[in-house]
């Protein structure tokens, strides 16, 4: 007699991605994979950017200050950090939508180790219940557990049913900037070498002021694969940065940049001009106000915001900058806001941060 067997049932075993109403508050989520950081990387990072800070670029500059090596470039941390939350956090994102209260520790080196861990701080449905928004605070770490990174973000993610009953919102009350007395400065450094020749501008921190604006002048025309393959290489695998089949069924019809591909952007651009601002230290707030897409051309400008010693250091001081990414628009008039006070429609980024710099 034959035996009889039982069908299993079916057991999904990919992951489809964590949908608005699977969201609660306080829930931790602990990321996959690690993922340790090569010279491999520093030089595609270099590649798609062509980020010029001395420090970063050269061994030799970075070891004259203290350093043992050049540092991993702060915003290859920064994506690498957050590349590890997408797949549970943003994997069904609509748009990312801003951060905050974003600290960078430990200067990370070739070899190290991050991985991230996350906490979900915040959440409120929209108004048409097809999607809401999620609050999360991320902490990346090293191989020792020292913290690289800690920052808020927050996204807007679909929901999986619009039916779904969402708890009572919870909008987190956030500090509207990093104070200048918890900038951490790397441990051993010292400006007393830096060698403002080798790293391509006389500007000081003492050459600026309050209020100044900078046209960055120059732009960059973001290509098609260039941008899918930065994303690739911080493993950032949200839907809308590769898949057009999906990208083609939204209001854009393409796959949107991803967010922190600007950022990168507009901080190697920024070189001109601020080419002594070796270090970002802290980001107090940032937008992306209008989407990206191939074939746009980015440029920049910033704003002097504020300007801040640091404690028993007469070496290095702070500066809080403003800067704003834009597409296909020269820079020269600072677009910005329009009538209405909203962001100019060329306006793709506005960040707020703080960058250590030579006295």
């Amino acid at each position: 007699m034959r035996e009889r067997r039982l069908r299993s049932p079916i057991v999904t075993k990919t992951n489809t991605g964590n949908f608005f109403e699977d969201f609660r508050i306080g829930q931790e989520l602990v990321h996959a994979t690690p993922r340790t950081v090569t010279s491999g990387d520093v030089a595609l990072y270099t590649a798609l950017y062509g980020t010029r800070f001395a420090v970063q670029s050269s061994d030799a500059f970075a070891q004259a200050l203290g350093l043992p090596r050049a540092p991993v470039d702060d915003l290859l941390v920064f994506h690498i950090v957050f590349g590890k939350t997408v797949p549970d956090i943003s994997l069904n994102a609509v748009a990312n939508l801003g951060y905050a209260e974003c600290r960078f520790g430990t200067p990370v080196y070739p070899g190290d180790t991050l991985s991230t861990r996350s906490t979900v701080i915040g959440l409120r449905e929209n108004s048409n219940r097809e999607s809401g928004v999620v609050h999360v605070r991320s902490t990346g770490h090293n191989q020792h557990g020292d913290v690289v990174l800690d920052y808020v973000r927050w996204v807007m993610v679909r929901k999986r049913d619009s039916k779904a009953e969402i708890p009572v919102a919870v909008t987190p009350k956030l500090a509207p900037s990093v104070s200048a007395a918890d900038l951490s400065v790397p441990a051993g450094l010292s400006l007393a070498a830096y060698d403002t020749a080798l790293a391509g501008a006389s500007h000081r921190w003492g050459d600026y002021a309050a209020g100044e604006r900078i046209d960055h002048v120059d732009g960059m025309t973001i290509e098609e694969a260039e941008h899918m393959l930065a994303t690739r290489l911080y493993q950032n695998t949200a839907k809308v940065h590769f898949d057009q089949r999906l990208a083609a069924g939204t209001r854009f019809g393409r796959r949107l940049i991803y967010g922190g591909h600007i950022i990168s952007l507009a901080r190697a651009l920024s070189f001109n001009g601020l080419a002594n601002a070796f270090r970002i230290a802290a980001i107090n707030a940032g937008s992306h106000t209008n989407p990206t897409l191939a074939g746009d051309t980015i440029y920049a400008w910033s704003e002097v915001k504020e300007k801040a010693e640091i404690a028993r250091r007469d070496d290095i001081g702070a500066l809080r900058l403003r800067t704003v990414a834009v597409k296909n628009t020269t820079p020269a008039a600072f677009p910005d806001k329009a009538a209405d006070g909203k962001a100019d429609p060329s306006v793709v980024l506005d960040l707020d941060y703080w960058v250590l710099m030579p006295r």
